[in-house]
């Protein structure tokens, strides 16, 4: 049976371990670290807390996290504003742009078409997307949506909804990783592989 403190040290403990990826044992860990640290870095880190759930907002624009919308994406003139890539979430965003190959701008979803947990095309800002089609500007949709079941079924979705429109909608190239051997691929990625392919 797991220690339990009581008081304050389990407070925090429990409050920690409802974190995304911390369990009981990390949560306690991080307390622990927490209380030989002093006070000073507690309150940095408890001021920070407070500070992003007060001024972090989304973007009127595009959906991406922000403290002025629009985001500086949305507002930077040199950006292309004629390519949308759509992505599920803010940490998508942060991941395309890490990679610095690309120069448009973004739609954020809120999510995916899930309806094992009740998560339709009317829980998504689906309509936002559309809004942002109506003055004729943007020439392309990226869909670079989670290669999984849920993003899948979003990106077909999608793709349906907008050929109509005449707009350019292509997705994310899928397939093998760099470094990577054949004999360790699944079925799944290799097809996407064989069907992404181009010419050299």
């Amino acid at each position: 049976m797991a220690a339990t403190y009581g008081g304050s040290i389990q407070r925090l403990v429990e409050a920690l371990s409802r974190l995304p990826g911390i369990g009981p044992k990390g949560a306690q860990r991080i307390s622990f670290y927490l209380l030989g640290a002093g006070k000073g870095e507690a309150h940095d880190l408890a001021d920070a807390i407070v500070e992003v759930t007060t001024k972090v907002r989304f973007c009127d624009v595009c959906g991406n996290i922000c403290e002025a919308s629009p985001c500086p994406i949305c507002a930077d003139p040199r950006r292309d504003h004629a390519t949308i890539c759509v992505v599920e979430e803010p940490k998508d965003v942060m991941s395309i742009e890490r990679t610095r190959e690309y120069h448009g701008v973004y739609h954020v979803l809120g999510g995916a078409i899930d309806p094992m947990a009740g998560v339709g095309p009317a829980d998504l800002s689906i309509p936002g997307l559309l809004a942002r089609l109506e003055d004729g500007t943007v020439t392309e949709i990226i869909l670079a949506l989670d290669p999984n079941v849920e993003g899948d079924a979003t990106t077909s979705y999608l793709a349906r909804l907008l050929s109509p429109l005449g707009i350019t909608v292509t997705r994310l190239a899928s397939g093998l990783p760099v470094g990577g051997d054949l004999e360790y691929a699944d079925e799944v990625t290799l097809g996407r592989a064989l069907e992404g392919r181009r010419a050299v």
